[in-house]
């Protein structure tokens, strides 16, 4: 029996080590993943207040259950305070447990992000996961007397210890830069444009038309027309064969001029290199810091091209007409805009530079390391 505990042991702590790590090199995207369940419920009229509170913190929530996965699971492996430990892990997975199976039966979200971007699962994949290790989480709980801690308890707790220091440290510094991996659609290499377009060996969604007529107060549906006697009231449309793999990679990306102009094709069909530096909004924004205005500025004076890519256009226009910086280059400054939600995906950290060539990703670069590209 300790045999088998122990491998249940292992195999459990190993999973959530894992589980938190592979979401730590991206906290944000955990974070907004968060954020469509609080606005789920708040739509379905579920504490609405208590969910607006909560999608306000919600990188702090993120951090909290990234940190603990990796926490509980080190101190699963090490059986340090095993029996707190387990009861943590025990509440831990029957609230993934309830996650995976409102994504699984409601259908109102995609995908619960368990193992973050890079290893995306079906909703039913996660749920039987979850269900999986709720037994063996269980089984654990039931045969305590089984785990033997690998060390003195202080040992133990320094091992725990460290795990928790090493693994805020790669949120703090994911977050100031960039995520350690990128899994997004934006990635280096990438070619936006041929990401737009629907895959070659997409099947389409096969729909059934009906047609509503009305004559003499009654009304009536048709296959087709009816003769001229009828009015016609309404289009009825029927799905009658779902598609496949008829949605592109990135679906809802556009760049706009300021004057609401869609310039996505021309801006990436740009022959050569050129920035797209994205700014999300100025809420986030690094303070005391002006590294954008230098860049930008360097850019202009080398005769190259720069769009400032925002969904705050007057407040960041405002930003720049300010900076004494920029007092001779102001006219010379390219502003588009994006849809706030795409920036989210686009832009992980907050402002984000991209080095294009035409419509491929060549370089992302954080504020943090602006001054490294300037130089």
């Amino acid at each position: 029996m300790k045999i088998v505990v122990s491998a249940a042991r292992i195999f459990t702590g190993l999973l959530f080590i894992f589980s938190g790590l592979v979401k730590a090199i991206d906290p944000k995207g955990l974070g907004f993943k968060m954020q469509e369940f609080f606005e789920a419920w708040s739509n379905s009229g579920f504490l609405p207040g208590l969910m607006k509170i909560l999608d306000a913190h919600v990188l702090a929530f993120s951090i909290i259950m990234i940190t603990l996965e990796v926490i509980v699971g080190v101190a699963l492996l090490v059986g340090w305070q095993k029996r707190i430990t387990t009861w943590v892990l025990l509440l831990l997975i029957l609230f993934f447990t309830f996650l995976t199976s409102y994504v699984l039966f409601t259908g109102k979200i995609k995908a619960c992000g368990c193992f973050g971007d890079c290893i995306p699962l079906t909703p039913t994949q996660t749920f039987t996961k979850d269900i999986f290790l709720l037994i063996l989480v269980i089984f654990i709980l039931f045969n305590l007397k089984h785990i033997t801690p690998v060390a003195k308890p202080f040992i133990n707790f320094l091992f725990v210890a460290l795990a928790t220091v090493l693994i805020l440290f790669v949120q703090y510094y994911v977050l100031k830069n960039l995520p350690l991996k990128d899994c997004l659609p934006y990635k280096v290499g990438n070619n936006i444009l041929e990401l737009r377009k629907v895959p070659l060996n997409a099947v389409q969604d096969k729909f059934e038309y009906s047609f509503i007529y009305e004559k003499n107060g009654e009304k009536k549906e048709f296959a087709s027309s009816p003769d001229s006697t009828w009015k016609y009231v309404d289009r009825k449309q029927t799905l009658v064969q779902k598609g496949s793999n008829n949605i592109p990679v990135i679906n809802d990306y556009s760049l706009s001029t300021e004057n609401g102009e869609d310039s996505t094709e021309a801006i990436l069909n740009t022959k050569g290199e050129y920035f797209l530096l994205y700014i999300k909004s100025l809420e986030d924004y690094p303070t005391k810091w002006n590294g954008d205005a230098q860049f930008i500025l360097k850019t202009i004076e080398q005769n190259k091209t720069v769009y400032v890519v925002t969904s705050e256009l007057t407040k960041v226009k405002e930003r720049f007409a300010n900076e004494p910086t920029l007092k001779n280059v102001f006219n010379k400054i390219k502003f588009v805009t994006c849809d706030a939600t795409v920036m989210k995906t686009v832009a992980r950290v907050n402002p984000t530079l991209y080095l294009m060539d035409g419509p491929v990703v060549k370089q992302k670069i954080s504020w943090a390391a602006f001054k490294d590209i300037s130089d």
